[in-house]
C-alpha cells in the first residue's frame, strides 16, 4: 500500500525566533504538519515561547543536541550507517534551519562561539536528517558570505571572502550541507538573505532579540522609545552620503521565498543556492528619515567610528530567485518595512513582549 498521509511533515530549528516563527507559520497555513525545535530564551536560547505558532508540535531542546536528534530522527544503526526505526509513525518530508547566532560585532568578539552553535550544530542536524532519509533540506543562510560587494547587485556566483566570523560561519555550513547531500539523496536550497525587517501584518510576532544591532530595529525601537538614539556606526564610507548601504526585505516576502523553496524542491528541483532580496540598497541615513516619517518622532541621533566587520555595500541581484523559484516580492517599500517594524514595537512597548 502507498503512503496514506496528505500533510507534510516538516522540522523548524529556531521556530520560536523572528524569521522562524514566520515561516512556521506561513507553513502552517499552507497544510503542512510542522514541528519546532527551540531552545527558548529562558534556557539560554534566542526565541520566545509567545512566537510559537499555533497548531504546531513543539520540542524545547538545542537543534545540535545529539539526545534530542536521537528523538527527532532515530538512531543510526551502527552496522549500516543508516537510520533505524524513528519514535514518530511518520518521518519528516523537509527540515527548515534557522537556529544560528546572528550578531556580526558579537562574532567578531566571541567566534569560537559562532563556530561551535553555527556550524558544529548545523553538521550534527544535518548528518543526522541525510541519515534519517529525509528528503529535503532548506537553509538559512546569508549575505555575510560575499563579504565586500565587488559589484554593484551581488550574484549568486560572485566571490564569497567573508569578512566576520558570523559569514564565515554560514559559508562553512553552505560548504558542508553540500558535500552532505551529494552524498546522500538529500537536496537543498540555501537562502541567502540581506536584511530582514518588519513584523507580521496581524502584529502577532516579529523581532525581540535582546540588544538587537540590526538598524531597522534600532531605529524602530527608539522611535518607540525603547532607547534613546540611534547611533550611525561610520559615516565615511566610499557612499553617496558616506554611510552604509544595505538591501532590505520584508519578513513576510522572506517568508514566502521559503515556502517556494520548499515547493521547489518537492518539484524535483535541483540543489542551489539563492539570494533574497530586493536588488535596491539603502543608506543608514535613508532608513533613519524613512522611520522618522512613518512613526512622527524625530529621535536622536550621533555618529560613532565604524564596527569591525561591516562592509559598505551589500545588495542583492535577485533575478535568479524570482525566474527559477517564482518568488515575487509583495512588500518592496522602505516606508512599508519601517512602518511594519514601527507598529510592532510600540505593540512591544505597550505588551512588554
Amino acid at each position: 500500500m502507498g503512503d496514506k498521509r496528505v500533510q507534510r511533515h516538516v522540522l523548524v530549528t529556531g521556530g520560536a525566533g523572528y524569521i522562524g516563527s514566520h515561516v512556521a507559520r506561513l507553513l502552517i497555513e499552507s497544510g503542512y504538519d510542522v514541528t519546532v525545535i527551540d531552545l527558548l530564551r529562558e534556557k539560554g536560547g534566542t526565541g520566545n515561547r509567545w512566537a510559537l505558532p499555533k497548531g504546531a508540535n513543539f520540542v524545547h531542546g538545542d537543534c545540535g543536541d545529539p539526545a534530542r536528534l536521537e528523538e527527532l530522527f532515530g538512531k543510526p544503526s551502527s552496522s549500516s550507517g543508516r537510520a533505524g526505526s524513528a519514535p514518530r509513525e511518520e518521518k519528516f518530508d523537509a527540515v527548515l534551519h534557522f537556529a544560528a547566532f546572528i550578531l556580526v560585532d558579537e562574532s567578531v568578539r566571541e567566534p569560537a562561539r559562532y563556530y561551535e552553535n553555527n556550524v558544529v550544530s548545523s553538521l550534527r542536524l544535518f548528518e543526522a536528517a541525510t541519515l534519517a532519509g529525509v528528503p529535503h533540506i532548506v537553509f538559512s543562510s546569508t549575505a555575510a558570505t560575499y563579504g565586500e560587494a565587488t559589484s554593484e547587485l551581488i550574484a549568486e556566483d560572485s566571490l564569497q571572502r567573508p569578512v566576520n566570523p558570523y559569514g564565515a560561519s554560514k559559508l562553512m555550513v553552505e560548504r558542508m550541507l553540500s558535500d552532505l547531500t551529494t552524498a546522500t539523496a538529500t537536496n537543498f536550497v540555501g537562502l541567502r538573505y540581506f536584511n530582514p525587517a518588519g513584523a507580521h501584518r496581524s502584529l502577532e510576532i516579529g523581532q525581540a532579540r535582546p540588544s538587537a544591532s540590526h538598524l531597522v530595529n534600532v531605529a524602530a525601537e527608539t522611535a518607540a522609545g525603547l532607547r534613546t538614539k540611534v547611533m550611525i556606526f561610520g559615516d565615511d564610507y566610499d557612499t553617496d552620503d558616506g554611510t552604509c548601504l544595505r538591501d532590505y526585505i520584508h519578513i513576510e516576502d522572506l517568508a514566502a521565498a521559503h515556502l517556494h523553496a520548499l515547493k521547489y524542491l518537492e518539484g524535483g528541483g535541483a540543489s542551489d543556492f539563492f539570494n533574497v532580496g530586493y536588488g535596491r540598497p539603502y543608506s543608514v541615513r535613508e532608513v533613519i528619515d524613512s522611520m522618522k516619517k512613518v512613526s512622527g518622532v524625530d529621535f536622536p541621533v550621533e555618529t560613532a567610528p565604524r564596527r569591525s566587520g561591516d562592509p559598505a555595500r551589500l545588495a542583492a541581484n535577485p533575478e535568479k530567485i524570482q525566474r527559477v523559484l517564482g518568488w515575487k516580492p509583495e512588500h518592496n517599500s522602505l516606508d512599508t518595512i519601517c512602518r511594519s517594524h514601527f507598529q510592532w514595537e510600540k505593540k512591544r512597548r505597550e505588551e512588554k513582549l
